[in-house]
């Protein structure tokens, strides 16, 4: 089986190879039978511009170079760190001398202020209800004495003391103030609860409360210092506010009131900025309700 078809293969081929030679012969007289036409030019190296039929043309791209050194300098310059503004420092409390002894020290005058003609400061004192003007009290430079003429134990009146004192010569008032807790750290048996230099309304000032002992009574106590500026002068105004301790509970809303409704403020000041004002409503909305405002404070204190 295998020695018939090999012989047929070889037919086969020779059979083929005539058959191709045939069609080369003819096309080669066919190919030499065309004319000849001009050939056009061929391209030089390098000016045939290359195109392609399915991507889109792209701008070309410059790559940026280096910056100069004057230019890093200018934007340097331009835009300089923020440094943040140092903090102020914090006071620090005396531990010796009274704001009376710091003053002397200063050659600093104490001229103390009668309520009728003052008028450098604006004092607001509140007088709670069951509280009076005291006309006469037995106070040693007290400027407006209040006392409690409904509660107490019978032995001992809840009171509010202010004194105000026209301060004549030079000092720096934040040193000042630091010495506003000696003299209540002075007082017998004396117990702090509660102690701060921060400012009041903007004007240097020392609070400080406790209890302290006098005539075998236990007493509790606040007391601020306030260093005020009125034009070129300068005032010392004291707040004194006591009770007995057993009467802390009963006269709290009291005593609150006048320590918290406590005011010194100058008229020479500026006065505060307005609020801004409520943005007008929307076309077509209904305007907003007015916002309640705050019940006002107690009266007051009128001097005569």
């Amino acid at each position: 089986m295998f020695g018939i078809a090999r012989p047929r293969r070889v037919l086969a081929g020779s059979a083929a190879l005539g058959l191709a030679g045939a069609v080369g012969l003819a096309c080669a007289a066919s190919g030499w039978a065309q004319p000849l036409y001009p050939q056009p030019p061929v391209p030089r190296p390098g000016t045939v511009a290359v195109q392609s039929a399915t991507a889109p043309a792209v701008a070309p791209v410059t790559a940026p170079g280096p910056l100069a050194p004057r230019s890093l300098a200018t934007q340097n310059a331009a835009a300089p760190a923020a440094v943040p503004a140092p903090a102020p420092a914090a006071l620090l409390p005396a531990s010796s001398g009274t704001l009376a002894e710091f003053f002397a020290s200063k050659g600093v005058s104490m001229e103390p202020q009668a309520p009728r003609e003052f008028k450098a400061l604006n004092i607001t004192l509140p007088i709670p209800p069951g509280w009076a003007y005291i006309p006469d009290p037995n106070v040693p430079d007290a400027y407006a004495v209040i006392a409690d003429r409904v509660g107490g134990d019978g032995l001992y009146s809840s009171n509010a003391t202010i004194k105000v004192y026209k301060l004549g010569g030079d000092f720096n008032p934040d040193e000042a103030i630091t010495h506003g807790f000696i003299d209540s750290q002075m007082l017998p048996g004396w117990r702090s609860t509660k102690a701060s230099l921060a400012p009041f309304a903007g004007m240097p000032s020392s609070l400080i409360e406790g209890t302290y002992r006098e005539n075998s009574m236990a007493l509790n106590t606040s007391r601020r210092h306030v260093i005020a500026a009125s034009g070129p002068d300068r005032y010392l105004v004291s707040l004194a506010v006591t009770t007995t301790v057993d009467q802390v509970l009963p006269a709290a809303d009291a005593t609150d009131a006048i320590v918290n409704g406590f005011k010194v403020a100058s008229p020479t000041a500026p006065p505060p900025a307005a609020p801004a004002a409520a943005p007008a409503p929307a076309p077509g909305l209904p305007a907003l309700p007015a916002v309640p405002q705050p019940v006002g404070t107690p009266t007051p204190l009128g001097l005569p």
